[in-house]
């Protein structure tokens, strides 16, 4: 049997509402409540902090009694303080709307949405949305105006603005590093997107077309992109990355732009709802996009060339690492006089940069190394590209000068850098000597560049040639491109002695044996003595496989062979210009 009525124990509890003054409700408790003064202060304080607090159990018809004359004094001085009153059965809040599905008042919500038949919290909706997300975000699309409108919730495209943006498609290893941190990680859905045309460039209006001009949503697609690690970088095509699930809602469309000249760029178009919110969302995007492309994390500090379109691995182009392998100050068989410039022009200037940048004197340093072929120059570069660890080499042939802007692009990108043009008595040739204007522009494009690096910038610039005389009215007629000429000479008795011991490798010479050999190859250079030394291995072997003793016929025979029974077009080949035999 149920107890009667005016027996039943009503539970008050009085519910904060950020807005009600601490002193009212204090004495609210102390005067209505009958609570003795520290009980209401703890009231108080706990409803404060944890959104509601029990006041105590009293009959019906006290509780009815203590509800109307707390709701007498809360109406007279205008604050919105609720209390709930909660029996057996059920919990009704008395003095303001409260949620119809969680029961929460309205003064503990941002937002009461009203319907027919009651009202409904802003935490319920959103439980909802998230519940009703989850129920469908596995659901099937074959088009992408289809994922859109789920996506965006039926708003349509009259309330999306896009922020563009393209970037160097030589860039997309180090734009794949931000699209996996700011998009992959974060993506309610990552999708491909296939176009009808292989050429078109996709743009993020083109998403929302329907019938034959919808784009299809295929798998995401990736091309492998060698960085000189030891596995490649996986980088997206067009992929499509929706975000935002619980906040703002969001896409980003990447896409390759072939732009207007034919110069292939990575396209990142990012969508938002219009207005501030969406703009500032954009803006944060791109500014940490910035940030990944200024670290350069790909490719600094590695050995690059550009414009390498094919390759047997079926790797993509556009930069290519070089894997060279390292070269000893040993290795290195030069004058001490050509190596004390090495060292002083490259080396200790690398050291010294920070210093001479305080004092206002340029970074920047361009030097030019000379002399004939097979002297060292292309080795020498390699050397000074492992002995300056942090810097990034770029190696340009002459036939690749027309791409000279993009490696200043990443020269500076990079720095600090080495930028290395070989063989550039191929471009930069006395004026008078030209044929044709395009030698005259691709001159002026190369000087102007090195004339137009900026005075801090961290860049050896090096230029080498087999032809110094082709290269000094050129140089000279703009000074300060060079601040040092650097001459490779053909080794003196001491370099060939040197070289024959480093590239002979395990065989075995005999003192008298090895300095026949150094008189017999005056003038040839470092190259031919390396290429000797393969050739007197060789006739070892036929001699007798199981020896590694290099005899006086071993040497006769590598000589005449490269000197004479190969005429002299193989010896000047090999760099030789040997006087006597």
């Amino acid at each position: 049997m149920s107890a009667p009525s005016n027996q039943m124990r009503i539970k008050l509890t009085i519910l904060d509402d950020k807005e009600t003054p601490y002193p009212f409700v204090v004495d609210l408790l102390e005067t209505v409540f009958g609570r003795a003064s520290i009980d209401a202060q703890l009231i108080a304080t706990t409803a404060h902090y944890y959104g509601e607090a029990e006041c105590g159990l009293w009959p019906k018809s006290v509780a009815d009694a203590i509800v109307a004359a707390a709701q007498e004094k809360i109406a007279e001085a205008g604050h919105p303080l609720a209390l709930a009153r909660e029996d057996a059965v059920e919990r009704e809040v008395v003095g303001q709307g409260c949620c119809s599905s969680c029961g929460r008042p309205a003064s503990q919500v941002k937002m009461m949405y009203r319907g027919k038949i009651g009202q409904v919290c802003e935490i319920c909706i959103l439980e909802g949305v998230q519940m009703l997300s989850g129920a469908t975000s596995e659901a099937s699309f074959t088009e992408t105006h289809e994922v859109l409108d789920w996506h965006f919730e039926g708003m349509g495209q009259a309330r999306i603005e896009t922020s563009v943006r393209t970037f160097p498609l030589r860039m997309r290893a180090d734009l794949q590093i931000a699209f996996d941190k700011l998009f992959t990680e974060r993506a309610v859905r990552q999708l491909g997107v296939r176009s009808s045309y292989s050429y078109q460039t996709i743009e993020f209006a083109d998403l929302w077309e329907t019938g034959r001009s919808a784009k299809a949503i295929v798998p995401l697609q990736y091309t492998d992109l060698d960085i000189g690690e030891p596995e490649p970088r996986r980088c997206v095509g067009t992929a499509l990355w929706l975000l935002g699930s619980q906040g703002e809602k969001h896409a980003v469309l990447v896409s390759q732009d072939e732009g207007m000249r034919g110069e292939p760029k990575v396209r990142v178009e990012i969508a938002a709802l219009e207005g501030q919110a969406g703009a500032e969302i954009a803006a944060g995007y791109f500014k940490e996009i910035e940030r990944v492309i200024d670290q350069a994390q790909s490719y600094r500090g590695k050995v690059l060339s550009l414009d390498v379109q094919d390759q047997w691995q079926g790797l993509a182009g556009g930069i290519t690492v070089h894997r060279l392998a390292p070269v000893a100050r040993e290795g290195v068989v030069l004058p001490e006089a050509t190596l004390a410039l090495l060292d002083r022009n490259v080396l200790a200037f690398a050291q010294h940069r920070d210093r001479l940048r305080a004092l206002g004197l340029p970074a920047k340093k361009g030097l030019l190394f000379y002399g004939p072929p097979g002297t060292g120059k292309t080795h020498t570069i390699q050397y000074l590209a492992g002995s300056l660890p942090g810097h990034t080499t770029l190696l340009i042939t002459s036939e690749q000068v027309g791409l000279l802007r993009a490696y200043m692009g990443l020269a500076r990108l990079l720095q600090p850098a080495i930028l290395v043009i070989e063989d550039a008595d191929l471009i930069a040739r006395n004026r008078e000597d030209m044929q044709d204007p395009a030698a005259e522009v691709l001159l002026n494009k190369l000087l102007n560049e090195m004339d137009g690096l900026r005075q801090d910038a961290e860049i050896f610039f090096i230029l080498t040639t087999n032809r110094p005389e082709q290269l000094e009215v050129a140089l000279a007629g703009r000074p300060g491109r060079i601040d040092q000429a650097i001459e490779f000479p053909l080794p003196d008795a001491q370099g060939r002695a040197k070289l024959a011991a480093l590239y002979s490798g395990g065989l075995e010479i005999a003192p008298s044996i090895r300095e026949g050999l150094v008189a017999r190859t005056q003038g040839a250079s470092g190259a031919f003595i390396k290429e000797l030394m393969r050739r007197i291995a060789q006739w070892v072997f036929e001699r007798d496989p199981e020896s590694s003793d290099v005899t006086e016929a071993d040497v006769t025979a590598a000589l005449d062979e490269m000197m004479f029974e190969g005429s002299a077009l193989n010896l000047r080949l090999l760099g030789g210009a040997i006087g006597g035999s």
